[in-house]
């Protein structure tokens, strides 16, 4: 049985996309390696977000070259539409495959391989299962590269998503995180009249039985809608937590990079959010040190993170996309000056994260488990549903397993907890 080894770069949707490959070589006769021994097919699915994801996506190319040069080699994913040269001049026999030809990839390995996008029913070595419902973006921001690399915003249809959910609680997922490049636009070029935005989606999964909990996975604010958070009020199994990228807390910056909102906007709807949704989780993405980005600005930004008081920052430092309009100004930011922006950025969302997690010590929470801890092998760990880490200390196994806990201590970014009996 022909071998093969999948290796998966950047977003949630890269991971899924890599699941639906997988699962079309499983069905055409592969095998998956997943140990040090060389696999007669490799695949990998590139990002291209920043130039350290260039980096790492060229390296794993050369990496299965050297593990086996006479192995099929397979290079798809957002890399081949930003730069494919440069994957070409590695090797010429290297096999390179646009985004939108992914799900052909099989066939041409194997005769007769579906070459339909059929979706997933498992998500590999995950708890919480990840399902694509859209592609692509529309808006542009100055600093980003995705709208060229993987177009217009599409939504997968109505049915199809239903299908996948429903197959993959068979499979004995509780947990699905709903994921897209730009997951809020979700239905908007499916035509008016047609009752299909993301409510109507959610609306339906909380129909199914088995499925425990719903969560999204980013999503802009600008479609944050009093129809989701009065969703998210009443729902049983839509988490309380939203990941909504804020980018900068800075107003000229924010209208550099082209984000349509101010700083005032964005706190006056974590507010509100706040307010609906006691006890929601709010985490974010931050930029720093976009092109012109002086010390006044990242002022701005490090105060509005300690107003909104976020459980998480996914902080990023500035990278130049060819082809964007970011790309074109003077870049004022030396590599030492931005990193001490991110130290001093990442002590305030550490600060700001003690503070969320204080708030929960004595209470009771759900936990959905996942896995043991790799360095303490009696602890498990899981999420809530308002994405606190919690581990816990147990002799059974807790792998899949909802249990209810009471909260005890902070400990870095999670929460010590016990069984609540």
């Amino acid at each position: 049985m022909p071998t093969i080894k999948f290796i998966t770069l950047g977003c949630k949707v890269n991971q899924y996309e890599t699941q639906a490959i997988r699962e079309q070589f499983k069905k055409a006769g592969y095998q998956e390696e997943e140990l040090f021994a060389p696999a007669d097919a490799y695949l990998i699915n590139t990002c291209t977000v920043t130039n350290k994801a260039d980096s790492e996506s060229l390296y794993y190319v050369r990496n299965s070259l050297r593990q086996n040069p006479q192995a099929k080699i397979i290079v798809t994913g957002c890399l081949t539409e930003h730069d494919a040269r440069k994957i070409s001049q590695i090797d010429c026999r290297i096999i390179i495959i646009r985004n939108k030809d992914k799900y052909r990839i099989a066939s041409l390995l194997v005769k007769g391989a579906s070459t339909k996008d059929e979706g997933i029913s498992d998500f590999k070595g995950h708890t919480r299962a990840f399902l694509k419902i859209q592609d692509g973006c529309d808006n542009f921001c100055s600093y980003c590269k995705v709208p060229l690399v993987r177009g217009s915003s599409r939504s997968k249809s109505w049915n199809r998503i239903i299908q996948e959910a429903q197959r993959l609680v068979r499979q004995g997922f509780k947990e699905i995180v709903l994921t897209g490049i730009c997951l809020g636009s979700y239905g908007k070029d499916l035509g008016k009249g047609r009752g299909r935005d993301l409510v109507s989606v959610i609306e339906e999964l909380e129909k199914i039985e088995g499925l425990l909990r719903i969560r999204l996975s980013s999503i802009e604010f600008k479609y944050v809608s009093s129809r989701l958070l009065r969703k998210m009020q009443v729902s049983t199994k839509l988490c309380r937590h939203l990941h909504m990228p804020m980018q900068s807390g800075d107003n000229n910056i924010l209208k550099a990079m082209n984000r349509k909102y101010t700083a005032e906007d964005f706190l006056v709807m974590v507010n509100r959010i706040k307010k609906i949704l006691p006890g929601v989780a709010i985490t974010t993405d931050i930029l720093v040190g976009f092109p012109l980005e002086e010390e006044g600005n990242f002022l701005n930004t490090l105060e509005l993170v300690k107003k909104i008081k976020p459980l998480k920052v996914h902080i990023f430092p500035y990278s130049p996309r060819p082809g964007t309009k970011a790309c074109k100004l003077a870049q004022k930011n030396k590599p030492g000056i931005v990193k001490e922006r991110i130290l001093r950025l990442r002590q305030a969302a550490q600060a700001c994260c003690r503070d969320y997690l204080k708030d929960f010590i004595g209470k009771k929470k759900r936990v959905l488990f996942e896995a043991r801890i790799k360095e303490r092998p009696y602890f498990w760990q899981g999420y809530t549903d308002n994405y606190i880490h919690v581990y816990l200390k147990s002799s059974d196994d807790l792998s899949n397993k909802f249990l209810n806990v009471r909260l005890l201590k902070v400990h870095l970014d999670s929460l010590e907890a016990v069984l609540d009996k």
